[in-house]
């Protein structure tokens, strides 16, 4: 969020009084209520911090970090991908296909849901018409666009439920044909929305089931009072799990923690298990106080700055576009990623990420995320020339995610280079926000991002900017976008999707959608008995952390 600039020493000043101040403010421990579990080896129950989902644990409705990794925990699909983001055979004896456009899909007979019943090639189709289906109002419903006869289910009237391009061949085997190549389906085959649903879910209804789901995963529910909403969310190792990624621990407890620095609190004194995220106000000391135990390590996940163009001032058109880039331009990047976060952040030059395969960091058009407060005052007087600019420039974030301190410097630095009024717009949790956002009530920008969920620059761009999609924040609609997008997944090598895809991103340099902050380089922290890792997404790698008693 945006605030007024300061010459470059003196917002230096500023921000590391935030960030110092941040550090003294008395944080309590959210561990009450929670169950806490103490034992070690291969049995021992491991605590992670999580935060509330937004809805229930659908796999076709989650497009959250506290909900998602709950739900990949839960199940698996086609795929699973490891803590190096390489995809693996998972329930998927084999995918075949010589032209990334027509698949015979064949999964693995011994495998089944945690309720017993196996896993048949209908659970997979039908999970997928669900999901595609509009009637059904699924979150994840974009993804499966790509498939012959999402249109005729996706209309806005429509109440046909099953695709053309989905036909179960027998109990094992389903094809699935799209409507034109797309290079990069395949990869994304154990990404949430494309893993399956057991009968129980077409018999009980997704809010029921969402309570207590289901899965074929390696975890399962706890039992019937695993989920405690707002205090913690308990799985534990699926014994019947036939992947390549089996437990090797007894279980995840998520805490589900409104405050990142009480997690780090409860992690350092032996609380808490493993965190993934350290706060803010813990960037500068986190490596020494934890040793060998602190987790670092470059992670496809991104901050960004999302702004509805139904927003007045911010709708298509030169007025808009010159503010965005007003905006962008008055954001020191490499001082609030120095100062604010010690280094734990590189700027962005893009929508994706660094760590991402064809990251380009000198696409055409990209210097409108370089500091220029010259620059941006130009534009943005020439905005107001077209329509003049009254009231409050505020930025929504969740209260939950440690967002306060960079939301802040960045607000200061808006206001006083644009000379206009900036400041935070603080919700208590993600799950409120992402409910503002995807409603289309919010009245302000907001804070969003991106983590990774196969890895594809392609999947950090088309949820979120593609028309219609469900990630889509801004409501950015442009088909010179979506056409260039298409042209990059229907690229017979990677190397020439790579080269269509940055130049998908030189519209978006243009439009600016949302405004691109910075990458993460993941920064977390295990318990002294615990040994884990980060994944490549910037998640621990659940299924590898083990315990082992105190020496």
């Amino acid at each position: 969020m945006r605030r007024r600039h300061r010459p470059r020493r003196q917002i230096a000043l500023v921000l590391f009084a935030f960030a110092s101040a941040t550090t003294m403010v008395a944080t309590g421990c959210s561990m009450d209520g929670a169950r806490t579990v103490s034992t070690t080896g291969p049995n021992a129950i491991i605590s992670a911090n999580g935060t509330e989902p937004q809805n229930g644990l659908v796999t076709t409705n989650t497009a959250e970090n506290g909900g998602g990794r709950v739900v990949d925990a839960l199940f698996t699909g086609l795929y699973s991908y490891d803590a190096d983001g390489k995809p693996t055979l998972a329930n998927a004896e084999s995918v075949d296909t010589t032209d990334n456009q027509t698949y015979t899909v064949h999964l693995k007979k011994d495998w089944k849901f945690t309720d017993g019943t196996p896993v048949k090639a209908e659970n997979y189709v039908r999970a997928w018409n669900f999901g595609a289906a509009t009637k059904n109002a699924q979150l994840q419903q974009s993804f499966f666009e790509p498939i012959d006869g999402y249109e005729a289910v996706a209309g806005e009237n429509s109440t046909a439920d099953q695709m053309s391009g989905l036909k179960v061949v027998d109990d094992h085997t389903f094809t699935v044909r799209l409507t034109q190549p797309n290079i990069d389906f395949k990869l994304g085959l154990g990404f949430t929305p494309f893993k399956p649903l057991p009968d129980v879910f077409f018999t009980e209804g997704a809010k029921e089931f969402g309570e207590h789901p289901i899965g074929n995963g390696a975890y399962k529910m706890a039992g019937p009072d695993a989920w405690r909403h707002n205090v913690q969310i308990n799985v534990v190792r699926n014994d019947d799990y036939k992947g390549p990624d089996k437990a090797r621990n007894g279980g995840i407890d998520f805490v589900l923690y409104s405050s990142l620095d009480t997690a780090y609190t409860d992690l350092t004194s032996g609380n808490l298990d493993v965190t993934d995220t350290v706060p803010v106000s813990a960037l500068n000391s986190y490596k020494k106080a934890l040793g060998k135990h602190a987790l670092t390590k470059p992670t496809a996940s991104n901050q960004q700055i999302a702004i509805p163009y139904y927003l007045p001032h911010f709708a298509a058109g030169r007025e808009g576009e010159l503010r965005r880039a007003a905006l962008s331009m008055a954001i020191n990047r490499p001082e609030v990623t120095k100062v604010v976060f010690r280094g734990a952040r590189t700027p962005s030059r893009d929508f994706t990420a660094r760590s991402l395969p064809g990251w380009n960091g000198d696409i055409p058009g990209s210097d409108v995320l370089d500091y220029n407060p010259t620059k941006a005052k130009q534009l943005w007087q020439e905005a107001n020339a077209i329509a003049p600019w009254s009231g409050s420039f505020q930025i929504a974030y969740n209260s939950d995610g440690d967002h306060q301190v960079w939301v802040d410097a960045v607000c200061n630095q808006i206001k006083n280079t644009l000379g206009i009024d900036s400041h935070g717009a603080p919700q208590p949790t993600l799950k409120q926000i992402r409910s503002a956002i995807t409603s289309k009530t919010i009245k302000t920008a907001a804070r969003t991002g991106w983590q990774g969920d196969y890895p594809s620059m392609l999947e950090f761009l088309a949820p979120i900017f593609v028309t219609g999609a469900g990630s889509n924040d801004a409501q950015y609609v442009s088909p010179e976008f979506d056409s260039r997008l298409t042209a990059a997944q229907r690229a017979r090598t990677d190397d020439e999707s790579y080269r269509l895809t940055n130049v998908a991103q030189e519209t978006l340099l243009k439009d600016l959608p949302n405004i691109p902050l910075w990458d993460y380089i993941g920064a977390g922290g295990s318990a002294s008995e615990v040994t884990a890792q980060l994944a490549w997404n910037g998640l621990p790698d659940y299924p590898n952390i083990t315990k082992e008693a105190k020496e």
